[in-house]
């Protein structure tokens, strides 16, 4: 099959730009001695997550109960990065299969209380990073002495063990030849937190940031011992922007087809916000996508089905029925829009997979779906 036969959209990689995706990254973490621990939200597949352990991943990083009972099959060592709140979390949690070592974050000293009671009740020793708050503030505590606070408690728990301390550079988005300024406040302020730590006896194992936008440099912030980049497997539009990636190293495009050249100037395509999302990139009128062969080319506007180009920057005139590959602004959330994604090389469709971990449901509320037309 080629791409010519696909009906579209459809989401395609390309499978070379993958594996150069996966080695760069893999080669970066051993060239500085960094723990690589993925983060699953992007690719959600257990076929990549098992290429990213092979190249040497410590282990991976998920935000759903969903990524890490799908990641579960593949991997036996999983951060769920994400506050450890509510019942359903938690038992799910707990009932993770019990050769998988399994950490969480946390920044609630309440929080800790029921993890502790779900470890018990699922007979296991759950590992607890302290998540700090060092810019992004999103979670996280916002002090040295709360941290402490925190570790004090879960080294008290008899079903939970400080592994050590987490943050989310997300806040960190300049360039990444422009980041020297936030960097060096970032090993600033790390530091207040690791010496706070061991002077109260907890030194921290681990030091883990996370984000694709600073990951290539966490090397040069003192202490920091592991990364958890999730968008680079495929990057997009915006780790392209800030030099984080080559064009040409965006693996995932849109594949879509030109349904309508009617109106001047533009060309519509059948891929809307069902298709690419609807995060903007920087500025307002910078798009939701642009072509991967024309960049500036951009999908200016969309509805659920409906993209459209704006044509006024380029020569290039498109034709009814041609197709084009998007690059989205974001990949994470376009792959949790489809289930399945296309391998390609060229234009030669060579493989295809689930995008397993998709939506929140567990294999066991799966299994109980009921099937055929009485679903409806």
């Amino acid at each position: 099959m080629y791409l010519e036969q696909l009906e579209t959209p459809v989401p395609v990689v390309d499978l070379d730009r993958l594996a150069h995706n996966l080695d760069r990254m893999a080669a970066y973490a051993t060239l500085h001695g960094l723990r690589l621990r993925p983060h699953v939200k992007t690719h959600k597949s257990p076929r990549i997550a098992a290429e990213q352990l092979r190249l040497g991943a410590v282990g991976l990083t998920c935000a759903t109960l969903r990524e890490a009972e799908v990641m579960s099959e593949v991997c036996t060592d999983i951060l769920v990065a994400y506050p450890p709140v509510g019942a359903a979390r938690l038992e799910r949690l707990a009932m993770l299969p019990a050769g998988v070592r399994v950490a969480v974050a946390a920044d609630d000293a309440h929080a800790l209380d029921a993890l502790s009671v779900a470890a018990r009740l699922g007979h296991r020793t759950i590992d607890v990073m302290v998540e700090a708050d060092l810019g992004m503030h999103r979670v996280g505590v916002t002090s040295p002495e709360k941290a402490v606070a925190i570790a004090r408690q879960i080294d008290r728990a008899s079903s939970l063990r400080f592994a050590g301390l987490q943050f989310y550079p997300g806040h960190i988005r300049a360039k990444v030849s422009e980041q020297d300024a936030a960097l060096a406040q970032l090993g600033r302020d790390i530091a207040q937190y690791v010496d706070a730590l061991r002077d109260a006896g907890l030194p921290p194992a681990i030091v883990s940031g996370g984000s694709t936008p600073a990951a290539w440099r966490m090397h040069e912030v003192a202490g920091v011992n592991e990364v958890r980049p999730g968008t680079y497997v495929y990057n997009d539009r915006t780790t392209a922007q800030i030099g984080a990636c080559d064009w040409e190293d965006c693996a995932l495009t849109v594949l879509a087809t030109v349904v309508s050249v009617s109106v001047k100037g533009q060309a519509v395509v059948d891929a809307g916000t069902k298709a690419l999302g609807r995060e903007p990139l920087r500025a307002e009128g910078d798009g939701y996508g642009a072509l991967l062969d024309h960049p500036e080319v951009i999908v200016s506007r969309m509805s659920e089905e409906h993209g459209i180009l704006d044509l006024s920057r380029s020569a290039w005139r498109p034709r009814l029925g041609d197709q084009v590959r998007i690059v989205p602004n974001h990949v994470c959330i376009v792959v949790h829009l489809f289930d399945e994604i296309i391998g390609v090389r060229g234009h030669a469709v060579e493989t295809r997979w689930p995008v397993a971990a998709r939506g929140r449901a567990s294999n066991r509320e799966l299994d109980t779906v009921p099937q055929g037309p009485r679903a409806v």
